[in-house]
Formats: C-alpha cells, structure tokens, sequence
C-alpha cells in the first residue's frame, strides 16, 4: 500500500486515526501495531512470516546479549544474530543476482527459482541490526515487551522505506509519548506537503526521465542526455524526500518524533557534504555501525581510505542486486576519498569562486554517478556519460516525444526552485500571524485537492524506494 494511493488516504489512514484516538492510551501502542502488520501485509500477506522472523531472532538475540556476562559470549550471540538478519536480505535480495553471476562466470546453467524480494525489507532488517547493536554496546535495556519490539520494527510510517529509525532514538517514545492537537495538526500538514512533492512533481518528471531511459543509447542525444538525468535527479529527490515528509507527518500524528532524512542536498559544498544532506538516516546508520566499528579515521591514513571505500560500497550493494549499484558505490567512494586527501571534508571556507566551484563539482558528480543508478546495466551507463560528455556524437537522430509539455516545464522549475530553503519555516508560522498562516492552510488544502484529483485521474504512480 501506497502513501500516495486513494486507499491509503481515504480508507486506511481516517479509519487508523479515528480508531487510535477514541482508543484508550494503555491500548493505542497495540492499535498501531495491528494497523501496521495490515499495512505491510496489504501487498502480501506471506513477507509477514519474514518480517514474524526478523522481530523473533532480534527479540531473543537481545534478551540473550542482556543476560550474558562473558564479552566472548556477547560477541557470539550478536554475530550469530546479525548473520541470521543478513541471511533474510541475501537471500531474498541478492539470490537471484548471485546465481546469474556464477551461471555467467561458469558457462553453467543453474537452474533456480526467482526470489521476489519482500517490500521494505532492507529498511526494517537495518532497523532490527540497529537494536541488536545498541543493547550490546549497553546504550539501551534489551526490551521485554515482544510487542514494543515488534511495534518498533513495524511501524507502518517508515517500514518500507524509511527513514531508518534507530531504537535508541524511539525507545523512550514507545513507552511515553503525547499526542497533542498542534503537532497532529503539523504533522497532517507535513503529511500534505510530501505527498504533493510525491505526485505532483516526481509522478510528472518521471514519465519523461523513464522515456528518455528507455531509449536505445545509441539514439540518445547530448541534450537528452542532460535532460533525462538531471529530471530523474529531480524525480529521485522529491520521490523519496516526499515519502520521508510523509512519513514523518505520520509519526507526529500518532506522537513519534523521526529525524530529518534530507537537508537540501542540491546547496551542497562538496561531494562529502552532499552525502551528509541526503538520506541522512542511512548515512548515519553506516558512518554509527559500520564506518566507527571499522575504526573511522583513527587508526592510519591507510585504513581511513579503505573504511571511506568500504562504506560507499556497501552502501551501494544496500541499494540493489546489479552491478550498476556496485558501480554507483565505488564512484561516490573515489571522489570522497580524493575530497579527504586534499582536505575539503574539513569544511574551510575558501574564496567565493572556490565555493561555487566546489559545488558544481559535487552536483556534477553526484549526477555522473547517478546515471550509473540509474542505468539498466553498466555498458548503458558508460555510454549514457559519454554522450553527457560530448566523447560521442550521435547525427542524424530520430524525433522523439519525450513528454515535454507545460505541464513538466512548470513542475520541472518548481523542483529546482523548491530544492532551495525558500518555504524552510512555512509550516511553523506563529500563532500571531493568522494572516500568513491561513493563506498556508488553504494553499495546503488546494495542494491535497490536486494530489487526490492527479491519484483519480492516472495510473503512474511510481516509487522508486520501493526497489531497496
């Protein structure tokens, strides 16, 4: 089930609200739980029995970790507990590109059965190893509730795809937490706002990104080149920060407070400081549980670079069973290991042109890489950049119709427009002012009247999360 889908937003989420709030405080945590596992089992019911497991091995691996008193012990429950997490996502994210692989590399033809990968299911596995983590290093009690646990692992606002919540962050919330009108009434408003990013302007650049991408690349143009990836850009950016302003509208509505996922990533100063903007949440998870464990930049200049480039790969391998992501990773881990060695990841501020320069270089990069994200494979990919860098012409090109109408001119210079901090503070305008803030609340309300009206009347309506 969809945020943007009219069941979503006429049927499940009025009924979810009504119910939780007539219900009493002692049962509304259980409320949201059942409201949770029938979100989640609205596309199939069978990933329940994954998602049964994963709260199962990291329910009894923490009370475990609690009760033993031997390090080595500790250390042999949390890796066996790990590993079984881990085994859930490879096997049914990476399966089938393994077997591929060895078929490909042997001239073997291996016969198997296609896995289909269960929604949301690299979220909630991080989510469950954060948990696993946090109780070994003693940062939080082990908890004694398996229906708290489940809850945390469930909640149905950032189970499929995110942002990752880490349990030290919520723990608290779960067991003690208010709902007051003000913020449910902020968090609908967030909730609207997300859900306009989502439909009205990713659902729009979408169909000329995925035309563009869908053509032979040896008919692909420079200009086209440019224009497909800086649309899909676009797209990818109010696609998922839409589904994380949606996901954090909800959480307030029902008393959670997440962090941000996005900081404007398109104002970055660099590479490194893209990657700080965007997807914070999967970001820090790495650089918490990954990056510092591996020793961060404490032990050698040597094993600095290689966390930096272990990090970045992996993080590409999160994101998908294809070696384009492997690609993608790699990329992204160059660049930012070169931003370290000449310094710019310790944020001094340089001269203006040095500052502009530095941001075009990590747009332009970013957006290299993202061709390789993109891209159905990576000979598509390398062609796709030659073409961006005019180190292959093309003559002679058939027309295409890419799309291009008012409709996507408007909404392509919105997205641009609306990447800059111009309406940061509009949904926290002062009481005082009932002038401004009533022009917000009925602007809010056109925008959720369009967003319904755009769900009613299309059948496009992608989400590009939903992959990971």
């Amino acid at each position: 089930m969809l945020f943007s889908s009219m069941t979503f937003l006429f049927i499940f989420l009025p009924v979810l609200m009504t119910v939780y709030f007539f219900a009493k405080k002692e049962v509304r945590n259980d409320v949201l739980l059942i409201a949770s596992v029938i979100f989640y089992g609205f596309a199939d019911v069978r990933y329940l029995a994954i998602m049964i497991a994963t709260i199962a091995i990291n329910y009894w691996g923490a009370l475990l970790l609690e009760k033993c008193q031997t390090e080595k012990g500790r250390r042999w429950i949390l890796g066996t507990s790990i590993v079984a997490d881990l085994s859930f996502l490879f096997y049914f994210k990476y399966f089938n590109f393994v077997v591929r692989n060895i078929n490909n590399l042997l001239a073997s033809d291996f016969t198997f059965i296609d896995v289909i990968m269960p929604i949301g299911i690299s979220f909630y596995t991080f989510q469950a190893m954060s948990y696993l983590i946090d109780v070994y290093r003693k940062e939080v009690d082990a908890q004694k509730d398996v229906y708290k646990l489940a809850l945390y692992i469930v909640l149905f606002p950032q189970l499929v795809a995110g942002p990752i919540v880490k349990y030290h962050d919520v723990c608290d919330q779960i067991d003690h937490r208010e709902e007051k009108f003000a913020e449910v009434v902020l968090g609908l408003k967030r909730f609207i706002i997300g859900l306009a990013k989502k439909v009205l302007i990713a659902n729009t650049l979408a169909v000329v990104a995925d035309k563009i991408f869908a053509q032979p690349i040896d008919q692909i143009s420079w200009g086209a080149s440019w224009l497909g990836i800086t649309t899909y850009a676009l797209q990818l950016y109010y696609d998922f920060s839409g589904y994380s302003d949606m996901a954090i509208g909800l959480g307030m509505i029902f008393g959670f407070r997440f962090l941000e996922n996005f900081n404007y990533p398109f104002l970055c100063k660099s590479l490194n400081d893209f990657w700080r903007r965007w997807h914070i949440s999967l970001s820090t998870w790495f650089r918490q549980y990954l990056y510092f464990p591996l020793g961060g930049s404490r032990i050698s200049t040597f094993r600095t670079y290689f966390n930096l480039f272990i990090v970045f790969l992996v993080t590409g391998i999160w994101h998908g069973a294809e070696w384009t992501f492997v690609a993608w990773g790699v990329w992204n881990a160059i660049f930012v290991m070169f931003e370290h060695y000449i310094g710019w990841n310790k944020d001094k501020q340089g001269s203006v042109l040095a500052e502009i320069g530095k941001h075009f270089y990590g747009l332009l990069v970013f957006l290299v890489g993202l061709v390789m994200f993109r891209s159905p494979d990576v000979m598509y990919s390398f062609e796709y950049i030659a073409r961006m860098l005019r180190l292959s012409v093309v003559h002679n090109l058939p027309d295409y119709d890419y799309g291009l109408n008012n409709k996507f001119l408007l909404m392509f210079l919105t997205g641009i427009l609306l990447s800059m901090p111009i309406f940061r503070n509009m949904l926290n305008i002062s009481y005082e002012r009932k002038i401004l803030r009533t022009i917000v609340n009925i602007w809010l309300v056109i925008l959720f009247i369009l967003s319904a009206a755009s769900l009613a009347g299309a059948t496009y309506n992608p989400f590009i999360y939903f992959r990971f």
